[in-house]
């Protein structure tokens, strides 16, 4: 024992003197510079290189994708249409407690009407009373025209008490919910525009509840994105996958050759493959004729396949199932025949090892393509706007209405971030079932 502890003792003491000797007379190189110096130098010349090469896609990627999305999210809760117009209002409103149940006092709604009449001048870009009626009209239905008849006349009003004078234009100044509203709309900062997207509303007590039934249409479309979505995935999945194996195991001039009719939609405008799917599909329509002339159908009897959720479907599959037959192709072709004859050598039925051996080593590329599909298919705009008709749209299409049309950029963008949130929740759940890890593109 004590043998040994001097064995280990004379072992340190050598480790210690060599780390002392190497501190003292440190490696050189050829132009004099310590070895662990210049190693240091190199690494970091090796770091700052790989920094400058990456840097332009580092810039494209902030500039197109993170500033984008970084605007979408903070549209969605920032909306200072009413502190625009009436700044002095949006601040003096700030003091009112409506939880009272007492209306504002005279001095806060005589900067309310001064406000008012000063936007009626001014009429500045971005800041008309229009502007701010609108935003206030996104919670309360119905109350835009009484803010624009109110500031044509607002100028009159010289002296109080300006409730009443506010009354005598219009009796729904007498609401004490509606200056609630207004209050609420004033600040800058609102969840107001995300409770829409979810379907809620601020009730008259100014609590959160469920909104109209009319107005319950946001929750209904995004659950039917995400089925439709997942339905079209699965149909690409039945068909990509008999037509991945045919590739795979064809030999490699016929299979090219095949592979080129696969990639052949790529090439055609996916505008002209929407308008040729409604030419095939609407009731006068080649399929339609097809089934008449076989007599599978009437012609009194012929089927609704275009404008609805059907022609949404079956354009989606045919446009995105590329997108399925690619990653199962690149998968299915690894993997050796000889796994397939060894399992039947042995005994195991065609079935049986298509289940254990083959099917198993495809799972990479089925993952793959099911979540390329599936995203893809949740945010698609063009196909079911063009096919769809009103029962087949996409809550993509409700994005773009409110970006383009209606104008409302904070509900939008409200809705774009929920959509954006749910997919995130797919991907991440995704790769807790299945890991990202194991996907194969190719």
């Amino acid at each position: 024992m004590g043998k040994k502890m001097s064995d280990t003792a004379v072992n340190n003491m050598g480790t210690q003197a060599q780390k002392l000797a190497a501190e003292n007379n440190p490696l050189i190189t050829a132009d004099g510079i310590p070895l662990k110096q210049k190693l240091a130098k190199t690494t970091r010349k090796m770091k700052m290189r790989a920094l400058l090469l990456t840097m332009p896609l580092v810039l494209f990627i902030i500039v197109s994708f993170v500033i984008p999305i970084g605007q979408m999210l903070h549209r969605g809760f920032y909306n200072p249409a009413v502190s625009n117009v009436m700044p002095n209002f949006s601040i003096a409103i700030k003091d009112w407690d409506e939880t009272t149940g007492e209306m504002p006092s005279d001095e806060i709604l005589k900067v309310f009407v001064e406000d008012l009449a000063l936007a009626r001048k001014n009429r500045e870009v971005g800041k008309t009373v229009g502007n701010m009626a609108t935003r206030i009209n996104y919670e309360l239905p119905g109350s835009r025209s009484l803010f624009t008849k109110t500031a044509r006349r607002a100028d009159k009003i010289t002296e109080g008490p300006y409730l009443d004078e506010l009354i005598a234009i219009d009796k729904k100044w007498d609401n004490h919910n509606l200056w609630r509203t207004v209050k609420r709309a004033s600040n800058d900062y609102t969840i107001s525009f995300f409770l829409a997207a979810l379907d809620l509303k601020y009730d008259e007590n100014g609590e959160i509840s469920r909104a109209d039934p009319l107005y319950q249409i946001y929750v209904p479309i995004l659950m039917k994105t995400l089925m439709l979505s997942a339905l079209i995935t699965f149909l690409c999945f039945l068909i990509a996958y008999p037509v991945s194996y045919l590739l795979s195991t064809l030999p490699l001039r016929t299979s090219n050759l095949l592979m080129i009719l696969v990639l052949l939609p790529f090439w055609t405008s996916l505008l002209v493959r929407t308008s040729a799917w409604i030419a095939m599909l609407q009731t006068e329509g080649i399929i339609n004729d097809i089934m008449v002339y076989l007599g599978i159908i009437g012609d009194d009897g012929r089927i609704q396949m275009i404008y609805n959720q059907t022609g949404t479907v079956i354009s989606m599959v045919h446009i995105l199932l590329p997108f399925m037959i690619l990653p199962l192709y690149s998968v299915m072709k690894t993997i050796p025949p000889s796994y397939m004859r060894a399992a039947k050598s042995m005994g195991a039925t065609n079935s049986y090892a298509f289940r254990k051996v083959y099917f198993p080593q495809t799972i990479p590329g089925i993952a793959a393509g099911t979540l390329l599909v599936f995203i893809l298919a949740i945010g698609y705009y063009i196909t079911p706007a063009l096919v769809g008709g009103s029962d087949g749209i996409f809550i993509s299409n409700l994005i773009a209405d409110h970006i383009r049309k209606t104008l409302n950029w904070s509900l939008g963008s409200a809705l774009a971030a929920i959509l954006l949130v749910v997919v995130l929740i797919f991907y991440w759940m995704y790769n807790r079932l299945v890991g990202v890890d194991k996907l194969k593109f190719g």
